[in-house]
């Protein structure tokens, strides 16, 4: 599958969405299209339910997306990589510069994400703008647009930000990455006084706690030199015990916990939105409508000839494969009701391919379907590399899945708890972060670990946590993400840390300056 073929088609739709939503370009129309001074959009008083629902929207991007914030964040690391295989997946050799850490500032995928990701903070401001005096719709929407801005800091280390009430003409401030973290820090805390109960798929208490947390984990990595922006970094133990702090907070309200052994895949499964009890912040998908529509995680990874006939696109790296005790669940299992109807595994998909009555598939040429440990980034066959699939393909369903897409999970909010302590904090409850990972450890079937150091928490977050989107972040935090890697042998420059502003973005507004290093 060639990709930009998806792209036109995802391109169209982003379209008809800024038609409804309004432009995508922070810096232009978008903003140019709100009267600051009565919060209206082209004459008419804009709805707070209606604006909220815009920011809520906003985030459909980031799931539905292989592309964009995802792509970022996952692409770059030690744990996926996209080759070219002929003329399938070249798209101008836009995988291999995630992989290889040689981008510029016209990549695609780099600016597109940036458009997203301020498009979501400005609706979420306009939803804040308009609430009025409802605490409710101003704390979504401020727990909205610290998620977003979470993205931004975390990506590109600038926030360009205007609030409604700012002249329309003028160009954006910029907020450095600093001044941003303190910013979206405050928004969370504002969620968390005002958020009431809501479901997974809407702004919650827990949410903003889990989100308050994953920014303190962090906060030694944003509040750093920008001349030296890869560390190594000081993790201050007031900001482990914030970790802690909200971490137990969300542990205490009861809502949560571990699926149980043999039922880890249930996070990802069709029903997982019954099944699983680890889902903090979701979107909803059903059967009337899937905004955060789950099939390009699968339909990007499997090969033309399994079901459902897919892309043959992307793979983890052998190594991040290999790194698994074979006996941890978490590589891989039949899924009742899945596998024996189309023959799709959960997890790793490594060798021999079969169909749902065990039939050895084949691939186009009719030699074995069987999937490589090694592949060639740059000119693969088609069964070269170890394919993922976490969110599994619903039989009769394969194009409108109800799988919830998950952004927060439980178990990351114990592993950022025991990550915490691990760096000096000191938790209330008494808990130590070997009694927290082997805990988990044991609840995916392997055994414990004695000491849990820096080296065994990076590896324990991969093991549970691979292709959810978190691993560009947590490789910048432990140090290990400019390491050489398969298919990129050689450290990449600190720099490298941070993507670069799209060019386009600078030209248009002279507030924002380039990274270093690009």
């Amino acid at each position: 599958m060639n990709f930009s073929t998806y792209r036109t088609i995802g391109l169209l739709g982003s379209f008809l969405l800024v038609g409804t939503f309004g432009c995508t370009d922070l810096d232009d129309t978008v903003l140019g299209n709100i009267s600051a001074s009565e919060v209206t959009e082209g004459g008419t008083k804009i709805d707070p339910n209606g604006a909220l629902q815009g920011a809520y929207a906003a985030l459909n991007n980031i799931a539905a997306a292989p592309d964009k914030t995802f792509a970022m964040e996952e692409h770059p690391s030690d744990e996926m990589m996209g080759p070219t295989r002929g003329t399938d997946w070249d798209d101008f050799g836009t995988w291999r510069k995630l992989h290889q850490h040689t981008w510029t500032p016209d990549h695609n995928q780099i600016t597109n994400a940036w458009d997203d990701l301020n498009s979501g903070i400005f609706k979420a401001t306009q939803a804040i703008s308009a609430a009025g005096s409802n605490n409710q719709i101003k704390a979504e929407a401020s727990f909205l647009r610290a998620f977003f801005m979470f993205y931004v800091v975390d990506l590109y280390g600038q926030v360009p930000f205007r609030e409604v009430n700012e002249n329309a003409e003028a160009n954006p401030k910029v907020f450095t990455r600093s001044q941003a973290v303190d910013y979206l820090i405050k928004d969370l805390e504002f969620a968390v006084a005002n958020l009431g109960t809501n479901p997974p798929n809407k702004a919650t208490k827990e949410a903003a706690q889990f989100l308050l947390a994953k920014v303190y984990l962090n906060k030694a990595v944003y509040k750093q030199d920008p001349s030296n922006p890869a560390g190594p970094f000081t993790f201050a133990r007031e900001d482990m015990d914030k970790v802690i702090e909200y971490g137990n907070a969300v542990i205490k309200s009861g809502k949560f916990a571990l699926q149980p052994s043999g039922k880890y895949f249930d996070n990802f499964h069709p029903e997982n939105s019954t099944r699983s009890k680890e889902l903090i912040f979701t979107i909803a998908n059903d059967r009337t409508a899937q905004p955060g529509n789950v099939r390009t995680r699968y339909y990007m990874t499997l090969h033309y000839n399994q079901k459902p006939s897919s892309w043959n696109g992307f793979t983890t790296l052998s190594e991040f494969y290999n790194s698994f005790d074979k006996k941890d669940e978490r590589l891989g299992a039949a899924i009742p009701g899945i596998t024996d109807v189309i023959g799709t595994r959960a997890g790793f998909l490594v060798g021999q391919q079969n169909d749902e009555k065990g039939n050895p598939l084949k691939t186009r040429n009719g030699s074995p379907l069987a999937y490589t440990p090694n592949v060639n980034l740059g000119y693969a066959t088609e069964a070269e590399g170890i394919r993922v699939i976490k969110y599994q393909p619903e039989p009769g369903f394969l194009d409108s899945p109800q799988n919830d897409y998950v952004f927060f999970r439980y178990a990351d909010l114990l592993l950022m708890k025991a990550e915490a302590i691990m760096r000096g904090g000191k938790d209330p409850m008494g808990e130590t972060t070997e009694a927290i990972v082997n805990n988990l450890r044991k609840t995916r079937g392997v055994g414990p670990k004695n000491p849990v150091d820096a080296k065994a928490m990076l590896a324990e977050r991969g093991y549970e946590l691979y292709w959810e989107g978190w691993r560009r972040n947590d490789q910048i935090r432990f140090g290990t993400f400019l390491d050489p890697v398969d298919q990129r042998p050689q450290k990449s420059p600190a720099t490298a840390v941070l993507f670069p502003i799209p060019q386009r973005a600078i030209d248009s507004n002279p507030n924002l300056r380039q990274n270093p290093g690009y």
